[in-house]
């Protein structure tokens, strides 16, 4: 019913940069809240950011300052910026979003398939 597809994930330096990007497609009748996750080999998945529809954010500790997250609601696509990577930052990336679909009542939260990103020299 929802699709969630992650793009921007790759391979850069220390220091780099990266943009992903996570649209949102399929019976969506209104998006709350939207959030980046990520899981590191022999790690639990962990929130990096998230950001309601009106458009607050949060962060965890070990990314302020250096990854902004952002939305267009037009688009249903929600972005996560990451500046001044570190090799602590490698891990799949996993979008998330909590919606409200045409047919159900209530909301739910879907997932995307992950997007990796590798940070090495």
């Amino acid at each position: 019913q929802v699709q969630l597809v992650e793009s921007g994930g790759g391979l850069v330096q220390p220091g780099g940069s990266l943009r992903l990007s996570c649209a949102a497609s399929g019976s969506i009748w209104s998006i709350n809240a939207m959030g980046w996750y990520r899981q590191a080999p022999g790690k639990q998945r962990e929130l990096v950011a998230a950001i309601t529809r009106g458009g607050s954010a949060n962060y965890t500790d070990s990314v302020k300052g250096r990854f902004t997250i952002s939305r267009d609601n037009a688009k249903n696509t929600v972005y996560l910026q990451m500046n001044s990577l570190k090799p602590e930052d490698t891990a799949v990336y996993y979008c998330q979003a909590t919606v409200r679909t045409i047919w159900q009542s209530g909301e739910f939260d879907y997932w995307g398939q992950g997007t990796q990103v590798t940070v090495s020299s």
